[in-house]
């Protein structure tokens, strides 16, 4: 075997490590991109081990992106605005502009939910108010997705996040009540019968 053919694993090693290398792009949108995806709000910590930098650097960004939507640079205000809640930092509607986006959400063409939505929002209406987490844990799926549609629909709403986790639990809302045609959580049918052998303590 020659030198060069020895030295050929380690130079594809150090080229996949340089490829996957997103040092040179700038933090502030790197953090904006995690944030714009993220169903529950990130710490400070838990985005620098992520993104592999210091947390001064993240902390600093997080500042610059807040101050960014708020119009205090060269820029406007946005539409949207940057909330530290639950120890962590999460995108939300900025309040004047709440009215427009649940208008846009109600006027949409309803259309049939998924198995998916289906089973996750009946995992939420029977173990409300739960996270995202913990529904994950029971459908053995992420659920990152169904629960951002669920939340559009109008059928879920935020409860409120853990103080120590920032975790949201979510619950069922009036909406779901509606369309159900029921007057409370109460005269959901009793989840046992539906359920194999085996399951029930699941959802118990």
């Amino acid at each position: 075997m020659t030198m060069h053919e020895t030295d050929a694993p380690a130079r594809a090693e150090e080229a996949g490590e340089a490829a996957a290398d997103r040092s040179h792009l700038p933090l502030e949108r790197r953090i904006e991109a995690i944030l714009m995806v993220a169903d529950e709000p990130q710490g400070a910590v838990h985005l620098a081990t992520s993104l592999r930098v210091p947390v001064p650097a993240v902390k600093a960004a997080i500042e610059a992106l807040r101050a960014d939507y708020d119009g205090e640079g060269a820029g406007p205000q946005r539409g949207f605005e940057l909330r530290e809640v639950g120890g962590g930092w999460r995108v939300y509607v900025r309040a004047e502009y709440d009215a427009d986006a649940t208008d846009f959400v109600l006027t949409q063409t309803p259309t049939r939910l998924s198995q998916a939505a289906l089973e996750t929002l009946a995992v939420i209406a029977y173990k409300q108010p739960i996270t995202r987490g913990a529904v994950a844990a029971i459908r053995a799926v992420n659920v990152d997705s169904v629960v951002r549609t669920l939340l559009g629909r109008g059928l879920i709403r935020e409860a409120f996040a853990d103080s120590e986790t920032g975790a949201i639990h979510y619950e069922t809302s009036e909406l779901l009540l509606t369309q159900l045609g029921l007057n409370s959580l109460d005269e959901l049918p009793p989840i046992s019968p539906l359920l194999p052998d085996g399951e029930e303590d699941v959802l118990a």
